[in-house]
């Protein structure tokens, strides 16, 4: 039955994205009786191995079904790839079940990291204490802090964190509220026009900032997404988030791709590869990355070389990152005309 379990939980984490999903967060569905059982408290266990000094949780490690056996020195815990913020919805419910209290000690830890990883405008880097690269950048990418906003706001509003004493309840809620106006004030304005977000903005002037050697200063056609799903999950919306989430949608259907499909293949390498193909009937796409002011998608390899066509960068890059994808189809088709339902805004 261990075994099985084990198995069961690195083969979701393998096929679930990474951004999406964790081993603790795949055992958190667990029954209240399960985590009172033998087994149920070894994983919990297990998982409290992986917490670092600081309090958070590395990514991409499965936290859950083998304890950490290294140097607690080694361990270098981030928000990215759903790292922390996994483990923290795990410890709570592991505590709600349980009342262990070496759980809620663990949690609060981990709690207290990210309030103060925050920074003074309201977003969070990638990772805490801060590096001197782009890791330090308020992070949209993968959608961290997203995730982060999500769950702070459950833990001052949701029961399922009743077991938090207020002045945590209270201080999640500030953090929250700190945060959406951190996304407001990021919202890259076009002609005078709010559009979306980059996957990064640099932390003190909030300007689209450069990540990884591939990764630009530009419109997102990916995290921006889960940005503004967000700002509409907002019960109250203000005027701002209103203005916000109405000229972030006429951004995506201005910019949105019709009659092309990306297409795996064989080169003549012998390697796998992907190219464009023209199809009427394809599904509508975006890219990853537009150029701020032209709206044109733009494609790099690692040299950070700007391309227009993705056939001119590598091979390596147009098999190993996502530079299209169907990611505001829902958006736009689904989660926008609910939104405007169920605030009674005017029909299109």
């Amino acid at each position: 039955m261990k075994l099985r379990l084990a198995t069961l939980c690195i083969l979701l984490l393998l096929l679930l994205s990474s951004s999406d999903a964790t081993v603790p967060s795949e055992y958190a569905k667990q029954s209240v009786e399960w985590f009172q059982t033998e087994e149920g408290r070894r994983i919990v266990d297990n998982v409290l191995t992986w917490q670092t000094p600081h309090g958070d949780w590395p990514k991409n490690k499965d936290t859950a079904s083998e304890p950490f056996d290294g140097k607690i020195e080694e361990l270098h815990g981030t928000f990215d790839n759903s790292a922390t913020i996994g483990e923290l919805r795990f410890l709570a419910r592991a505590f709600r079940a349980t009342n262990e209290p070496r759980y809620l000690q663990a949690f609060l830890k981990g709690l207290s990291h990210i309030f103060e990883a925050q920074y003074p405008n309201g977003g969070w880097p990638q990772f805490y204490p801060l590096s001197k690269g782009y890791h330090r950048h308020i992070t949209f990418n993968d959608n961290a802090m997203v995730r982060i906003l999500e769950f702070l706001r459950d833990a001052s509003e949701s029961s399922d964190y009743r077991f938090l004493k207020t002045e945590y309840r209270t201080k999640a809620e500030a953090a929250v509220n700190k945060g959406i106006d951190c996304i407001l004030r990021t919202q890259i304005k076009q002609n005078g026009k709010p559009t979306v977000w980059c996957a990064q903005h640099d932390e003190k002037t909030l300007a689209p900032a450069w990540a990884r050697s591939y990764e630009p200063p530009s419109f997102s056609g990916a995290e921006s997404v889960g940005v503004v799903r967000f700002l509409m999950s907002i019960e109250d919306p203000t005027p701002e988030i209103i203005a916000a989430v109405e000229g972030s949608v006429a951004w995506f259907r201005s910019v949105v791709i019709h009659g092309i499909r990306l297409d795996t293949f064989t080169n003549a390498a012998g390697q796998n590869d992907r190219r464009v193909v023209a199809d009427p009937d394809a599904e509508p796409l975006w890219a990853r990355f537009y150029e701020i002011g032209s709206n044109r998608p733009i494609f790099l390899d690692r040299d950070s070389v700007v391309h227009y066509s993705f056939s001119e960068i590598s091979q390596e890059r147009r098999t190993g990152y996502a530079y299209y994808g169907g990611w505001a189809a829902n958006l736009l088709a689904d989660d926008y005309p609910r939104w405007k339902e169920k605030h009674n805004f005017p029909k299109e």
